[in-house]
């Protein structure tokens, strides 16, 4: 992708009247959703309800600029074959892929959590790009401050964790490093 095209999606992705979809809940926040309503959280049902989304061409061409995919969710095909991210491109909607693949627990440091997927993350985006992906969203962990972490939980952020920051290790008996 060369400037002229990013530019092109970066300006379509802020459309006046439109937002983003956010339809990268991974399997376990979707199991939760579809629990809720009694429904089966199997990859057929979740497909089918992320086919429902985007063959919504009023909804999907009229107000959504850009549709944010999970991992699986990219590589479905709809009931009929098309490929997902062939539908929200008919819609006009962009397609992008969440990469960052949720947090895990920084060894040595109790208490301490970072995003992971930063490994093989170039093979990754060079196969969704293929794919049809045309942006990414990362989701990082950041400290903001002693204890206090953002209010939101859709985006957290910290940026190096305290003990990494202080003395590179955690070696302290200190629950918090």
């Amino acid at each position: 992708m060369n400037l002229a095209d990013l530019n092109k999606v970066a300006l379509a992705m802020v459309t006046p009247g439109k937002g983003l979809l956010a339809a990268d809940e991974s399997s376990g926040t979707i199991k939760k959703r579809f629990d809720a309503i009694k429904v089966e959280s199997t990859e057929d049902n979740r497909r089918d309800y992320r086919e429902m989304l985007f063959r919504s061409e009023a909804a999907m061409s009229q107000y959504i600029s850009g549709v944010i995919l999970y991992d699986e969710t990219i590589w479905q095909n709809a009931k009929d074959g098309t490929p997902l991210v062939k539908l929200i491109e008919q819609a006009g909607s962009i397609p992008g892929i969440k990469v960052d693949e949720g947090t895990q627990a920084l060894p040595n440091c109790p208490g301490e959590l970072v995003t992971a997927g930063l490994d093989k993350l170039a093979e990754r985006l060079k196969k969704y790009y293929e794919r049809g992906a045309r942006f990414a969203k990362w989701r990082a962990v950041i400290d903001i401050g002693h204890g206090m972490r953002s209010a939101s939980t859709h985006m957290r952020w910290r940026a190096m964790p305290r003990c990494a920051r202080r003395r590179k290790s955690c070696r302290s008996s200190s629950p918090r490093c």
